[in-house]
């Protein structure tokens, strides 16, 4: 009799416990509908990197053309294309030349596939 108590609480001691979980909601940062937004902006002047790393805060991938500055004053494109960076690295994101004239930054849940060339491949 005080077997059959003893092992009744075992049982009831070796119910199966369910794992706990955290459910991460993505759709939060890709838009309320589940849709990537991407901007197109430009970079006249390195006041403008401020206004292109607000849309990278804000989720956004932007394609930025960097022709003009380019053009303009390339000490002052080095300078706003690493303060980009800094941002876009702190936010876990990435960013790319696409061209001469083109620069894509990502924030933290699109990241940017680049090929290895033919060179690189022998290298490893």
């Amino acid at each position: 009799m005080v077997l059959e108590n003893i092992f009744r609480k075992l049982r009831r001691d070796e119910e199966p416990v369910e794992d706990e979980y955290i459910e991460l909601d993505f759709a939060e940062k890709s838009g309320e509908s589940g849709k990537m937004m991407i901007a197109v902006d430009k970079l006249e002047d390195y006041a403008d990197s401020d206004r292109i790393q607000r849309k990278v805060r804000e989720g956004y991938v932007v394609l930025v053309r960097i022709k003009e500055l380019k053009e303009k004053d390339m000490g002052e494109l080095k300078r706003a294309i690493a303060r980009i960076r800094k941002t876009c690295l702190a936010l876990n994101g990435d960013i790319a030349g696409v061209s001469d004239d083109w620069v894509i930054i990502t924030p933290e849940y699109a990241k940017i596939h680049r090929e290895q060339t033919p060179a690189e491949k022998k290298e490893e």
